[in-house]
């Protein structure tokens, strides 16, 4: 991925890492319509210091490039929860508006050429209705008893019974996510730009492909790792 340059459009900087649309977005600056324009161009017509937001990209671009992967096997049950609140419940929380907005601009721009346009936008909405009450149980419910457990010498008694009774609960949300998913997925054709379509269409198809990455390794780390363990914690202190 090559670091872009001031004399670059931005239309180009986009196109080259889908991501970069964020740092646009944030200043303002309209790299669809107006993505012919230079970078240098596009800052001034805003009023920002052009090296200030190249800054910013050549940052965001490097930050991209490497991706630090946390080593979940080594971490406490609470030190594990606290990190997924941290990473992707953050995460979601922050790019649910984007993703709303993004859907949004496409199904009405181009959802009369392309229907499916319009069930990606439904999706999605159902998507962030679903996971926000997810997140909540799991911030207010579950996470919190897993935390009361890992600091305990015996296993505490939980008002719903043992911790596999919301965890079921959450392992079933986490399907019916997955689903949505893959539906996701096949609409877009797998995340396919078509043709002749504006930078807005390409940043949307990246922000569901990244929301698909982040969620599926969100689900991996509480499926695979948090619950198994805290499942294993509470029956050895049971014992």
């Amino acid at each position: 991925m090559n670091e872009p340059q001031i004399d670059d459009s931005v239309g180009a900087i986009v196109a080259g890492c889908p991501a970069l649309a964020r740092v646009f977005e944030d200043a303002g600056i309209d790299y669809c319509c107006g993505g012919k324009k230079t970078l240098n161009e596009a800052c001034r017509e805003q009023g920002l210091h052009p090296q200030t937001v190249l800054a910013a990209l050549t940052e965001s671009t490097q930050s991209t490039q490497v991706e630090p992967v946390a080593d979940t096997a080594a971490m406490a049950l609470t030190e594990l929860a606290d990190h997924i609140e941290q990473t992707h419940h953050s995460y979601l929380r922050s790019e649910f508006p984007r993703l709303d907005e993004l859907t949004n601009k496409v199904a009405s721009v181009h959802g009369e050429q392309n229907p499916r346009l319009h069930q990606v936008r439904e999706i999605c909405l159902a998507l962030i209705a679903e996971l926000s009450d997810h997140m909540m149980k799991e911030e207010q419910i579950l996470f919190p008893m897993v935390r009361q457990l890992d600091s305990s010498d015996i296993a505490p008694t939980f008002h719903c019974g043992s911790l596999a009774n919301p965890i079921q609960q959450m392992e079933s949300e986490h399907s019916q996510a997955g689903a949505a998913l893959e539906r996701l997925h096949e609409l877009t054709n797998g995340f396919t730009l078509p043709d002749g379509v504006c930078n807005t269409y390409l940043a949307m198809l990246d922000a569901i492909a990244h929301l698909e990455r982040d969620l599926h390794l969100h689900i991996h780390k509480e499926n695979n790792v948090l619950f198994p363990r805290a499942l294993e914690m509470e029956q050895n202190k049971s014992a």
